[in-house]
């Protein structure tokens, strides 16, 4: 397999970035990444060395091509709502609009999403005066299906307060699943048409192992921790997340958007990097990997560089794991 010149390299190096989700809009690839600042903070287990703040969308005419960066498209003082930390965007193209849907915390300092639309794909974005009610945690990936539904795979453990509402309301002292306890899946939502409300109340989904029973929290290398994605072949759901303290990329698979999804391997190995996030995207006729590492930093966890891979599906639907340095 000939490698494409920009594979495995840094796309833009002026600025860092991370947690790309790829998407192609009137046949030009557009990249929605979170935009690292280059601070020089401390490490912590709650995220707050990623003080992002804005958001710059990335485009490509091609593959092959300079990858170009469109500016500033949304500013967490442009978001009514929002304080800070502004984390991993996604972006869906529905009633002739560009929707961008992200992460931010709230002047209470719990994560919601939020929505901003544009006539443009790469904005500028306007951001809806309220986060939408019900939402809460980091990370949605927004799914466009077949039949016009628009589902949200949201949520993120740690920093993300995911296991934070395990009660129904926000308890940042909860008790983390562990051990034998079931671990917590992503969350799972659909979007009204209109982008501006959920229509479904929000459910963690299931993961199962090989005997049909639910991952459980001691099982770090397969377990749900972060950055899900979710894309379609041959009629079936491949849901696709990070396990967070383990670093790989993971995926299980369903008949059904809202599973429940059978655990069936690794996409891609540990990168360069406490984080790793992804997204999965064919390209005439092709699948690739989008994700990030920290080369341009040389290791430092929040200064990240987007990259792209070629994935590998068989026809059965199994992905070939990607080791990001052979």
């Amino acid at each position: 397999m000939i490698s494409r010149p920009n594979e495995r390299k840094p796309l833009v190096s002026h600025i860092y970035t991370a947690d790309p989700s790829a998407h192609v809009f009137g046949g030009k690839l557009y990249i929605y990444p979170s935009h690292d600042e280059d601070l020089d903070l401390p490490d912590d287990d709650d995220g707050g060395q990623y003080m992002m703040k804005d958001y710059h969308i990335l485009s490509m005419d091609s593959l092959d091509s300079e990858c170009v960066d469109n500016g500033v498209a949304l500013s967490v003082e442009d978001v009514p709502w929002a304080e800070k930390q502004m984390w991993a965007p996604d972006a869906v193209f529905v009633n002739g609009k560009y929707y961008l849907v992200f992460p931010a915390k709230d002047k209470e300092g719990i994560f919601r999403i939020g929505v901003a639309e544009s006539d443009s794909p790469t904005g500028p974005f306007k951001s809806q005066d309220n986060f939408i009610e019900g939402s809460y945690s980091i990370d949605p990936a927004v799914f466009h299906d077949d039949d016009g539904r628009i589902y949200c795979y949201y949520g993120g453990l740690w920093g993300g307060q995911l296991e934070m509402w395990q009660s129904g309301s926000f308890n940042k002292d909860e008790k983390r699943p562990e051990g034998d306890d079931k671990a917590l899946g992503p969350m799972f939502a659909e979007f009204s048409k209109d982008m501006k409300s959920f229509v479904s109340k929000p459910v963690n989904l299931v993961i199962l192992d090989e005997k049909g029973e639910p991952l459980k929290a001691s099982d770090e290398d397969r377990r749900y921790f972060e950055g899900p994605w979710m894309h379609k072949f041959k009629g079936k759901y491949y849901l696709s997340y990070s396990t967070g303290t383990t670093h790989y990329i993971c995926y299980a698979v369903s008949d059904d958007p809202a599973g429940p999804f059978t655990y069936k391997g690794r996409i891609m190995e540990p990168v360069l990097g406490w984080t790793t996030h992804h997204s999965v995207l064919e390209i005439n006729g092709e699948w690739y990997l989008f994700y990030h590492d920290s080369e341009l930093s040389k290791g430092n966890n929040h200064k990240r560089c987007v990259k792209y891979t070629r994935l590998e599906m068989d026809d059965d639907g199994n992905i070939t794991t990607v080791k990001p340095y052979d």
